[in-house]
Order: structure tokens, then C-alpha cells, then sequence
């Protein structure tokens, strides 16, 4: 299980200083999602693919497993804007992540309230890939190791709203009708 670096790569739905819930529930685990541009990106992509080829010759003996139980995704099949064009692998770990700053000459530790990694930015980022062959299934899976924030990018999802909408409400001292 080698490790795979990711240079400059855009972050997206990270959960990297508190475990991930879905459904409502605690998964037990941090995780990320990384974006790959697949030009810029070719020789990380099939870095990632040899060594998925790797562990499927190895563990399932060469036999190819369905594209949902391979952490690499094809970006284009899905309907995401920010996806198009890209490769999309999500990694998770039981483990909280070393998650640190581009400081040079020596990168430091990040920690949430410094609101340094968000949706959007770029980063590189350390994963290994493994073959999980048990009770739950067979899949190819990505576990997350570290990642460091490298520069700012257009964050995810809405923009923020303006104080400025506030001002149709008026002062507390003026009742607000309905």
C-alpha cells in the first residue's frame, strides 16, 4: 500500500477535523473528496489506476469490479458542474488526517477555527489505496492520510449572503410587520 501524492487538487465535501455523518448518523470516519483535473492531472490519474490494477489482479484475481466499488470516478458521469472534466476520488480514514499549512520552510498544523480549508480550495493531499474482501463487499477503497492546503479557489455551493439583506428588517426598535 504505497502512498499517492496529489498535487494542487481541488477539495470538495471535506470532513477533516470532525468525522462525517450520513443519514443523520456518525460514520466514524474523516473524509474528503478530491477533484482531478484529467489533463493537468493524467499522471496522478494513472498513477491511481495502475495501482488500482494492482489490487484487483492481486486481491480478485484480475476479475474488473463494478465501477461503483472503485474509489476513481469519472467526474462526467455525474451531474455536478464542478465535476465536469474531472476525475473524482474520495478517501476517508478512522483516523483523524495531518491536516497542514503551505508554510515554508516547514508546513504547520491547521486546526478548524482556522478556516483555511474549505469546499473549493485547492490542496494536496497524501492517500494509499487498499482491496476490501469481506463481509461487506469487494471494493477498492482510498484511505486518507494528510493534506495540506496550497492556495485559495471559488468555494462550493451558494455565495453568502450580504449584511446588506438585512436591512429590510429594519432596528429592533421599529416592530416588524407581517
Amino acid at each position: 500500500m504505497a502512498n499517492i501524492k496529489l498535487a494542487n487538487v481541488r477539495l470538495s465535501f471535506p470532513n477533516l477535523f470532525q468525522t462525517s455523518t450520513f443519514g443523520g448518523d456518525d460514520t466514524g470516519k474523516y473524509d474528503a473528496t478530491f477533484l482531478l483535473d484529467k489533463k493537468i492531472h493524467k499522471k496522478e490519474i494513472d498513477e491511481i489506476q495502475e495501482e488500482i490494477d494492482a489490487l484487483t489482479t492481486a486481491k480478485f484475481k484480475g476479475k474488473a469490479l463494478p465501477e461503483d466499488k472503485v474509489c476513481l470516478k469519472d467526474g462526467d458521469a455525474t451531474e455536478r458542474e464542478e465535476q465536469q472534466g474531472m476525475m473524482v476520488i474520495k478517501a476517508s480514514s478512522k483516523r483523524r488526517p495531518t491536516v497542514v499549512d503551505n508554510n515554508n520552510p516547514k508546513p504547520t498544523p491547521l486546526v478548524e477555527e482556522d478556516n483555511r480549508i474549505y469546499a473549493g480550495c485547492y490542496v494536496n493531499a497524501i492517500i494509499s489505496l487498499w482491496a476490501q474482501n469481506n463481509a461487506f463487499g469487494k471494493r477498492i477503497n482510498a484511505s486518507l492520510e494528510g493534506v495540506q492546503y496550497w492556495r485559495n479557489g471559488e468555494p462550493f455551493g451558494p455565495p453568502a449572503i450580504s449584511a446588506d439583506e438585512f436591512d429590510a428588517f429594519g432596528t429592533s426598535d421599529e416592530e416588524i410587520a407581517f
